[in-house]
């Protein structure tokens, strides 16, 4: 609501099904004037959107325009209507890609609009972890009646995500190509991106799959894990690590269904780590140009760097309930010239490890500052 007093556009962008219309009914309700609603997947309401322009010009109150990358004609408008000294609205904008796959409203509504980026279900707002961790964020997911049926639905979600979903938003590439893409993904998952690797396999140029990766990156499905370089004498990797953001939809294209299934599977911990490190994100609102991992080529590495504000702070995360410092961690304090490292593991208790080293239990991450 209050970047809705800010800016004449707000727009509110995550994976499809994870809750985004929901808010906005949310908003809706809270809205102290009227309220105007289109779904664009409706074909009623794009009826009612031929002319753009004619049909938004005189609405006063809130506009609410749903899964808004299905119909890129609106921006041209949209941005002459934000920009009217008269205008007496403002349009709260729902989309399932990043602004920069929606080129057209980051083109026309470039510094008129405030993205939001809505994640799931997280910590702050259920204590029921390991269930977290197996089905992952998404509402229908988490909330399913049992193990399988939270499975069927993230493999559904899956086949229309790649059947239809991903050709709405112009990614050409075929569905069964894009499934294994993602498949060997999930294997890869919580690893530093290696584009060689990935062409050999699918016969293709290192451009291709990574091109591939882009478009997971932009539908926010996947998450790039940037390099942090420090001006030091020791080779360092320049490439990303990547993580399929849900761990619910890691878990699904590894065929795993319960916990059990998980902590015998060898990307456990790499399931773990990537789904820690959303809740991380997710706590310390961090932005993507915050956010960064550190390695070597000497071994030494730090699964999370956040650098914000002149401050450097690390952390490690352990999928065990005895947390230890390790080599790594002290030249990583040293290198980097961190203020703080954490530990975040699956204990019970939070308690200091070594100087300025804390051990910091995941049931104490949803309180957790960077401080």
């Amino acid at each position: 609501m209050g970047a809705l007093a800010e800016y004449p556009a707000v727009g509110i962008i995550g994976a499809r099904q994870v809750g985004k219309t929901t808010l906005a009914g949310f908003v809706a309700e809270r809205w102290d004037g009227l309220v105007h609603s289109f779904d664009l997947e409706n074909p009623e309401d794009t009826a009612r959107l031929a002319d753009p322009m004619l049909a938004l010009k005189g609405l006063k109150g809130l506009v609410i325009l749903d899964e808004v990358q299905r119909f890129p004609e609106l921006f041209p408008a949209l941005r002459v209507l934000v920009d009217r000294r008269d205008a007496e609205c403002r349009f709260l904008i729902l989309g399932s890609a990043s602004p920069s796959l929606l080129q057209q409203s980051s083109e026309s509504l470039a510094g008129r609009i405030y993205y939001h980026r809505l994640n799931g279900l997280g910590l702050d707002e259920v204590d029921e972890v390991d269930r977290l961790w197996v089905r992952g964020g998404f509402p229908r997911s988490f909330l399913a009646r049992s193990d399988m049926s939270s499975l069927d639905w993230r493999r559904s979600f899956i086949a229309t995500f790649l059947e239809r979903d991903l050709p709405q938003l112009g990614v050409t590439v075929g569905a069964a190509r894009m499934r294994r893409f993602w498949n060997m993904l999930a294997h890869y998952h919580g690893q530093v991106w290696n584009a060689s690797e990935f062409a050999r396999s699918f016969g293709v140029v290192d451009t291709t799959v990574r091109h591939y990766l882009d478009r997971l990156t932009d539908t926010l499905v996947v998450r790039q894990l940037q390099p942090w370089h420090e001006n030091i004498s020791k080779r360092q990797v320049k490439s990303p690590k990547v993580y399929i953001c849900d761990s619910g939809l890691t878990h699904a294209l590894l065929n795993l269904a319960t916990r059990e299934e998980i902590e015998g599977h060898p990307k456990s911990g790499a399931t773990w780590e990537g789904f820690v490190i959303e809740q991380l994100i997710r706590r310390l609102r961090a932005h993507d140009s915050e956010c960064f991992h550190w390695r070597t080529h000497a071994g030494a590495e730090l699964d999370f760097l956040y650098v914000t504000g002149g401050r450097r702070v690390g952390y490690e995360i352990k999928r065990t309930v005895s947390p230890k410092t390790t080599k790594s961690m002290h030249i990583a304090m040293e290198d980097l010239g961190l203020d703080r490292l954490y530990v975040i593991h699956a204990g019970e208790h939070s308690f200091p490890l070594a100087e300025k080293i804390d051990a910091l239990s995941i049931n104490d991450l949803a309180r957790h500052g960077a401080d």
